[in-house]
This record gives structure tokens, sequence and C-alpha cells, in this order.
């Protein structure tokens, strides 16, 4: 645990023989044969021997008598061991000592294979009375694995846990320095740091990668080195704590990379830029060798045929990388369509259609060669020794399968790597599949031009948004905030921004699930408080489910803000569940936060939620955002609005230039969570857009109401919609006058598209039904459905309204 050092460059091994007046343990290597190769000035003083007299010359004439037979066995095998030695001293007497021994590695120091590095310890006098004391406040003071050194930088006492991680008993460590105890390169500068603590009384602390005897993979540390002081304020001793951070080290490494994936991934619609940009992203980070291979049939745009493909599997290879320049471990060349056996990973993960992690063994390898000689000849020359295959899935359908291998690094892949390789596969497929969609769609257009007209979204009538989302830092991980502006009926829009508290791959995952369960809830027209409501129950029901796996649970709370405005009442209805308050600027200029009632954070349960209501004029400019704008480390979270009122107050600009304005201002560095910020500019639709009419309660209105809407569509110069709109009226004022109660009322909106709305007291929500073939009604909403681009029911405090919506001929 001595070698943990930060910055330190490896030092040469000759160091490890510089002597200390104070801390002179014996030292001493002995190589494969048994030969003393090197000789310290403090084995001197232990033995009586000079250097001359032992390099050079056997080891056994030190020892008094010849290991058990089973210690010398077990040596072949052991990186480091520990034990009494019963020695000779030059002048003849014995002398039992404690030797510490650590096996070199061939290309370490210059040693040769099966090198061993020997330590014991130095006698010396008794510790004074108040080592005792020192011992309890440095057990006292840490919970971590620790160990005590004194003023030598000998050590002198080790908790449970450190003796644990080191695989050394306390007994063969005490007296001997951080150097002694783990032979590495980077000791001497640990030392150096335990110095300067005792010099300077400032803790020192670091995080390192190192790889302890006995240990199969590197592991990473926060090391800790704190002087201890007695109660005259003068340093007794150096406590060292450690903190294995491999597995927060390791998750943060596939955050960033998720977070890289995400920023890289699906930057054009070209399908092989964006497999391309999966192999690259995957490699060095994720693994040395990956390649993305899809199904032939896909490239045409059409679906491929339902279930597993047949064997062998036939794949062209659309895109590889690896760490190698010019891939040559690559068996199959870019854009050619191969055939993989049956017992390869590609075939069997597309089969089952479930990811795989496959070790390569040399009896797996020699099964392959009959059916692929040079995949089995490539695997052996460049080493594979660990695979994962993911299968490509987007919206139901098998695109094909990414590869990711190893034969460099030589950890093998694990659980975790799986998860990661899915989730960054998952983003690529539908990316892909998003690519060759457009492709079809494309091709398909071209066919139709000069019959159809050009297709395009319709410009959001009620606010004029602009939004930005930027991540963490590396450091921070993946969080997840999200936004979204959503259109509903009527011709009104919702905007929503949230916060998964945390971060991770679990804030990710919920963040896309709760985006979706608004996007549903938003689609049945609730009150934001209402939705609320609901996203809090899913919230309790995904954390109950995370707390029924295995694993950590996955308990997690979240914030939201949701708004809906109506450009044609200018009214803003907002809720909001535990998240900042959104601001308002005026068309003058003024700037204020909205006394929105806070509400509990989702996921409490039980707690109501309050919605406010207010009039907007027309231009005014609403900010929502999440905390990671106005929070941040080293400013106070009201500094933080102040200055985001000052900057929404000077936004007499576009709405693109106050977003930017607005991250100048408030996050200069990069921030340290998350940031999502959404602004939107209202729109009104004044008398010109909207026409209202009471219908009396009688069925001989009906005339009179297509009468006005036919006289309305005509001053507004929509004369190619009054067929369907009169037909529209007529069914749904005859439902509401049959079905409904008073009072009853029309109104069309014009925008981008017409939309009809019918209102009455009623609560009861009309339903599409298959008539017979002798009944009277029945088919009025079924029309109404064929005939317009969609139709729904809201509710409303006083009944409902259904409505229905017409595209408009394109300007």
């Amino acid at each position: 645990m001595g070698a943990m050092t930060g910055s330190e460059a490896p030092r040469d091994d000759r160091e490890t023989w510089q002597e200390d007046p104070v801390a002179d343990a014996a030292r001493a290597t002995v190589d494969a044969r048994g030969v003393v190769t090197r000789w310290s000035e403090g084995a001197h003083r232990l033995l009586g021997y000079p250097s001359d007299e032992v390099v050079g010359r056997s080891a056994r004439r030190l020892v008094a008598a010849e290991p058990p037979a089973g210690t010398l066995r077990s040596l072949a095998t052991r990186p480091q061991w520990n034990g009494t030695v019963t020695l000779v001293h030059r002048d003849g007497h014995r002398l039992t000592v404690k030797v510490l021994a650590h096996r070199r590695p061939p290309d370490e120091g210059g040693g040769r294979d099966g090198e061993w590095f020997l330590v014991a310890p130095r006698a010396g006098p008794p510790p004074p009375p108040e080592a005792d004391a020192l011992v309890m406040w440095a057990f006292t003071q840490s919970r971590s694995a620790m160990a005590l050194y004194d003023t030598g930088l000998r050590l002198r006492r080790a908790n449970a846990e450190m003796q644990q991680v080191l695989g050394l008993p306390e007994e063969a460590m005490q007296g001997l320095r951080v150097s002694d105890i783990v032979a590495d390169p980077q000791s001497a500068g640990t030392e150096e740091r335990m110095r300067r603590a005792l010099e300077t009384g400032e803790p020192q602390q670091t995080q390192v990668a190192l790889r302890l005897a006995g240990d199969r993979t590197e592991t990473v540390w926060t090391v800790s080195l704190v002087p201890l002081r007695d109660a005259g304020g003068q340093a007794r001793g150096v406590l060292l704590s450690a903190y294995d951070m491999t597995e927060a080290h390791l998750a943060r490494e596939r955050l960033v990379l998720l977070n890289e994936a995400s920023r890289r991934i699906g930057s054009t619609l070209d399908l092989a830029r964006t497999a391309q940009e999966l192999a690259d992203v995957a490699v060095p980070d994720l693994a040395d060798f990956a390649t993305v291979d899809l199904l032939p049939s896909i490239e045409g745009g059409e679906d491929p045929p339902a279930g597993a493909p047949s064997s062998p599997v036939m794949l062209r290879r659309v895109a590889s990388r690896s760490v190698l320049e010019g891939c040559p471990e690559a068996v199959v060349r870019q854009g050619a369509v191969a055939g993989y056996p049956e017992a390869s990973p590609v075939a069997e993960c597309l089969a089952t259609g479930q990811p795989l992690i496959a070790a390569v063994t040399a009896d797996g390898t020699a099964a392959w060669e009959q059916q692929s000689p040079e995949r089995a000849d490539r695997v052996r020359r460049y080493g594979f020794h660990s695979v994962l295959a993911v299968p490509m899935h987007a919206r139901g359908i098998t695109l094909g399968v990414a590869t990711f291998s190893r034969h460099r690094n030589p950890e093998p892949f694990e659980q975790d790597d799986l998860l990661l390789a899915e989730e960054i596969t998952a983003r690529a497929a539908v990316c892909i599949d998003n690519a060759r969609r457009f492709a079809h769609e494309h091709r398909t257009s071209l066919t139709l031009q000069s019959s159809l007209l050009p297709q395009r979204l319709p410009p959001q009538a009620a606010v004029e948004v602009a939004s930005r989302y930027l991540p963490a830092s590396p450091l921070a991980g993946v969080g997840g905030d999200w936004f979204d502006v959503i259109p509903l009926s009527g011709a009104r829009v919702a905007l929503v921004v949230g916060d998964v508290v945390g971060h991770g791959i679990q804030a990710s995952a919920a963040m896309g699930r709760l985006r979706t369960v608004v996007r549903t809830l938003a689609d049945v027209d609730l009150p934001p408080d209402e939705l609320l409501t609901h996203l809090d129950d899913v919230v309790i029901h995904l954390s109950a489910e995370a707390e029924g796996t295995e694993g950590p649970a996955g308990v997690f709370g979240a914030t939201c803000l949701y708004a809906v405005y109506d450009p044609v009442s200018r009214i803003c209805t907002l809720a909001r569940a535990g998240h900042p308050v959104p601001a308002l600027v005026a068309q003058d200029g003024a700037a204020e936060f909205l006394d929105v009632p806070a509400g509990p954070l989702l996921g409490l349960g039980g707690l109501p939620f309050e919605a406010t209501e207010l009039e907007l004029p027309e231009g005014s400019v609403l900010a929502l955002y999440t905390d990671g704008l106005v929070e941040a480390r080293g400013r106070d979270i009201d500094e933080g609005i102040d200055t985001l009122r000052e900057v929404l107050a000077r936004s007499g600009r576009s709405l693109e230039a106050t977003c930017d304005a607005v991250l100048q201002e408030l996050l200069p560095e990069r921030p340290t969570d998350d940031v999502a910020l959404l602004i939107a500019r209202t729109r009104a639709l004044d008398a010109s857009h909207v026409a209202t009419w009471d219908v009396p309660c009688d069925a001989a209105a009906v005339a009179g109401a297509r009468r006005d809407a036919c006289r309305q569509l005509a001053a507004w110069g929509l004369h190619e919609a009054a067929t369907v709109t009169e037909l529209v009226v007529s069914e749904l004022v005859t439902n509401a006058i049959r079905y409904g109660a008073a009072p009853v009322q029309l109104r069309l909106i014009r925008n981008n598209n017409l939309i009809c709305e019918v209102s009455d007291a009623s609560s009861t929500s009309p339903h599409l039904r298959r008539a017979r073939t002798f009944d009277e009604g029945g088919r009025g909403l079924l029309l109404v459905a064929q005939l317009t681009q969609d139709w729904g029911t809201r509710h409303t405090h006083t009944g409902k309204t259904i409505w229905a919506q017409q595209s408009l001929p394109a300007a």
C-alpha cells in the first residue's frame, strides 16, 4: 500500500538501495539459481558480510537449515512470501529474523525471471510509552484500510482491512518502509509525500492505480496521508488511509463513454457514417477492435424478415475500428458480405436475440477451423481473448450486430462492459434505423413528387422556443435532466423541464422513461397538477421495481415543471414538483420569478400538487431551467438566481442569443451538474384566428351552426376545407345536443391547421363503435376520424370538449 502515489514518475530501481540512518532494513536480491545479485548496507550490518563477499555467490551458505519441501514448492507459484528464517552470521552465531520476499517480473528493474527481492527489518528499540496513545489516535480517526508509520517512516501498526488488502500480517510489515512492503517503483514517491506531511503538517491526498500482490487486475485507490500530532502539537507519525475507488472509477469511465456516444453517434442521416461513429466511440475506451455488420436486406430500406436469420448468417461489413493502424486483424473488408458460422458469437447472439460475452479459448478457435480457417488464424495471431456481441434492434426489427473484442487490453469483458455496449449499440441502432427509413422515404418522395404537395411539419402556433442542454463534467458523470415541447389540442402547447436526482446509468434510464410517461399523459390532456400526480405514482412504482432487483437499490426521486399555454385565452397554467421556479420576462423587459407552489419531490407520494393560472400578454418570455443553471460550486444559489434575472432582463434579442447569453454569464466554465434551459416567447391567436358561437340545445340549431362555420371559412379564404368542416361541425354539434348537456359552444381556430371544437357541460366522452346495418346512428365519429388529420376529447372543469383537426394546404 505504500506504493500508492499520484503524479510521481516511476523511479530507477537502484533508488531502493539508498540508505537511511533511521530506517536501514536489510535488503538483498537472489536470482532463480539462488545466487545473490545485490546486497545492501543494512544486510551487511545484520549478518556481518560485506557486499563483495556475498554478491555473485550462492545464498545457501547464509541459511542455517534447508526450508521445508512444501515451502519450496509454494514459492514456484506465489508472487510474495513472508515468514521467519534462521540465518548464519559471519562470526558463526545464528539469528532468526522476519523476512518479506517479493517475486520480480522479468521486465522490472532489469531482473531475470524468478528473481526475488528480500527484506528484513532492523531490530530497533522498543516503542516509546506514547506509542500506544498514537496508535489509538490513528485507529479512532479512520474506518478505512490504514497503516501507521512513525517519524522514521517505519510501519508500526496496520489494521485488519490493510492487512487483508496487502495480503500480509501486521507482524510481517512492522519496522518496514513502504518501499519494502510493496516492491513498486512508485514507493519512493509515497515516502516523499509522507515526509512532506510531517514537515508541513498538511495532509496529502492522491488517487492512483496499481496492481497489488496477488491481484489479477489493477485497482484504483484514493490515498490520504495525515500527520498525527501529540498534545503538544509535535508530529509523531503519519496515518496512511486507503479507499478502494475501483468501482466508482470504472463507473465514471463508462458514463463518460456513454455521454460521448450520445454526442457523437447519429450526427447525420448517413447509415455508414453512423455505424462508423459507433465503432469509433468504442475503440479504444471499451474495446481494442470493433465491427458493425448489418443484414444486407435493410440497405434497401425494407424491413428484414421476422425471426432469427438462417444459418449461415450473412452480414455486410459496414464499419470497423482497431487500436492497430489499418485494422490488420479484420478478415472481412469494408462493404463485403460474409457468412458467420453457427458456433460464432455473432451467429449465436442473432439466434437468441440477446447480447453475450464470449471468452475466446483454444478449443473454441479449433472448432471454427473447418468453417472459417482465416478467422481462426487471425484470432491466434493477434491474441483475441474476450468478445462482446450485441444484436442491433430498433422498433422491433433486427438490423445486424456490433462486436467488441479485446486482444491488447488483458482484462476480459465484464457484465458492466456488456451493459455499456448495449447502451451505445441501442442508440446507434435507432440512428441507423432512422437513416434507412429516411433513405426509403426519400426514394418514395421522389416517386410521388409530381403528385403530392411538399410535406413539412407546421410551425408551432402557440410559442417560439429555443433550448440548450449542457452535460456535466466527466467527473460528475451523466445525469437525468430533460426538457420537452409537446403540441396539445386547441393550438395549445405543453412546456416541460425535469431532472432525475443523481447521476449514472439509472438516472439516464429513468429520465427516458419519465419523458415517455409525460408525453403519454399529455396526450390524455390532463391538467398540470393531475399530470404531476400521475407522474408521482410512476416514480414510486419505478423505485419499487428497482428495490426488488439484485445489487444496490435504484430508488430515485425527480423534479418536474409542467406548463400549458393557450394562445387563444393567453392563459398559462403551471405546476411544479420540487423544481426551480420559472422566470417571466414582460414586454418592457422586467424580469420576475413566478410564484408557483413548490410541490413535493416526485417519488414521495401522498402529497398534493397545486396549479397556478396566469394571463400572459403576447410576447412574454418564459424561462424554464434545471437547478444546475443557478447552483454552482463556490456560488450561492441566490447569486445565481439574481444573475439569471439580470441576463433575462437584457433579453431584447432573439431567443437563441438569449440562451447563449444565459449560459455564458452563469456557466463560464464546464458545469459540475447537467443543465437544461428552455425559453419560450408566447404568441396569441386573436379574433382574426378564432370564431366562437353559442349553440342552442335544439336539433334545429345544427343547420345554423353549419352555416356559421361555412361563412367563417369563406372569410378566412379556406373554401377547400368547407365540405369536410361542414360535416365535422354537423356531427360534433349533433352529438353534443343529443348526448351532452347545455351550454353547447362551437369554436373554430385557424393557424397552421384548422381546428373545430364543440364543448358541452357533460363529462361523458364519446367513442368510436361499429354501426350495425339497420342502426340509425353510430357512424358520425367514424366519419370524423376518417376525414380529419386527428381528433380527440379533453375534459374541462365544466364538462368536455371534442375537437377535430384538419391539415390546411401550404400557402
